[in-house]
């Protein structure tokens, strides 16, 4: 992680601005973003201005340093906007930071009424195209928006309305919660992903927004399979049961509908089954495995999360717990019920097949016997490794209640 600056000045907001290419619009935000100066004076705070010129090829160096009251920072290369975004933070000596991008599509001029709510105790305040006032944002990346904010909100279990929003103002202090974070367009939802599982306070503002005049940098396709996997992956440092638990609940959910129509198809008399019904019985296994599997272990990873971030296990699917007691504590006994279960099934066939029942009869109940022991062995197994890294998150604890009552 880069060092982060700590003489920050209390009353100073620090502008940081990206630009890489852009030197048809960049003189039009600079003048639009020091004209907010005396409104955010009026709340007690000054502003610095600091464009990053991320290796530009034209010449959006030279534009900015004829413009008085603007600190220019260079990358040799092009590094990406996140990368040059982390070099404005590191060089703004504001307690409050903010950014927005240097294509005019984000208004400056609601700087002030974003900084209100920061200084209301808002540990980021986001700029929202979809909270209310017009946008002109293009119907396909308006829809690629909604995704990822139902995506950040149904991770989160908070509701977030524009995760890619690039016009923000954070304290500063919030950096040390909110890295690291990626070099690339991403930067964004990754910081409100990161933002709300960290359980910072994020406020969002309606903005208006408007469509940058030329090319927009973004490729719908190819950055937003990035957004996705950067949220997925982000969210997986935080809660992995929300994402592995959900998975594992529908290939179970699967797995029982499909069993349901082998179930009806042995009542029926059938005693073999056709290509389509074997392969219904083979997707019903290893649905019935992946889900236990992918439940189990996002479980599992859940107690390895908190033991790395020394924070209580987050319990429960959905944010809260649906038993009184969490389900992986009771792994042992389901565990053991399913093997004691499969064990009876698989005797009590064996000896129907001694009292000279033919195996096309039997089949079925020694292939469930067989299947419902490996779960339960599946089951009581992660009970253990539970059991050890529950022991593991509470040793800390457990010390200094044992050096208290000494």
């Amino acid at each position: 992680m880069e060092k982060i600056n700590s003489r920050h000045h209390p009353n100073l907001l620090s502008i940081v601005i990206p630009a890489y290419n852009e030197e048809d619009g960049i003189d039009a935000i600079i003048q639009r973003v020091l004209a907010v100066g005396p409104d955010l004076s009026k709340s007690g705070l000054d502003m610095e201005l600091i464009i990053v010129d991320d290796g530009s090829k034209d010449r959006t160096a030279e534009m900015v340093k004829t413009c008085d009251g603007v600190l220019l920072i260079r990358h040799p290369i092009n590094k990406g906007y996140g990368a040059a975004l982390k070099t404005g933070f590191q060089g703004g000596r504001g307690e409050l930071l903010a950014f927005l991008d240097a294509d005019g599509t984000y208004p400056p001029e609601y700087f002030p009424e974003l900084c209100q709510a920061a200084l209301g105790g808002a540990d980021l305040v986001v700029g929202s195209r979809r909270s209310g006032a017009s946008s002109e944002m293009p119907v396909v990346r308006r829809i690629g928006n909604m995704i990822w904010a139902s995506l950040v909100s149904l991770l989160s279990g908070q509701r977030v309305n524009d995760p890619a929003s690039g016009m923000r103002v954070l304290r500063a202090a919030a950096l040390e919660r909110l890295y690291p974070l990626p070099d690339g367009l991403n930067f964004t939802p990754v910081m409100s992903t990161r933002a709300v599982h960290e359980g910072l306070r994020v406020v969002e503002i309606p903005i208006p927004y408007k469509e940058r005049l030329g090319r927009s940098k973004l490729n719908v396709v190819r950055d937003g399979l990035r957004f996705l996997q950067t949220i997925l992956w982000t969210a997986m440092n935080y809660n992995p049961v929300r994402i592995l638990g959900g998975l594992g609940a529908v290939c179970m959910a699967a797995a029982a509908w499909l069993a349901l129509i082998i179930l009806g198809l042995r009542f029926a008399g059938t005693t073999s089954l056709s290509s389509f019904g074997v392969g219904i019985l083979f997707a019903a296994l290893i649905l019935a495995f992946a889900g236990v599997d992918l439940f189990a272990l996002g479980v599992t990873f859940n107690y390895l999360v908190s033991l790395f971030h020394k924070r209580p296990v987050r319990k429960g699917l959905f944010g809260k717990p649906v038993f009184k007691k969490p389900l992986e504590q009771q792994f042992w006994w389901m565990g053991l019920g399913l093997m004691m279960v499969g064990a009876i099934l698989g005797l009590i066939s064996f000896l129907l097949g001694f009292q000279g029942w033919p195996v096309e009869r039997l089949w079925f109940y020694l292939l469930t016997s067989s299947m419902l022991v490996l779960l339960g062995l599946q089951l009581f197994t992660f009970w253990i490794i539970v059991q050890v890294l529950d022991e593991l998150n509470r040793r800390e604890t457990d010390i200094q209640n044992d050096l208290i009552a000494q």
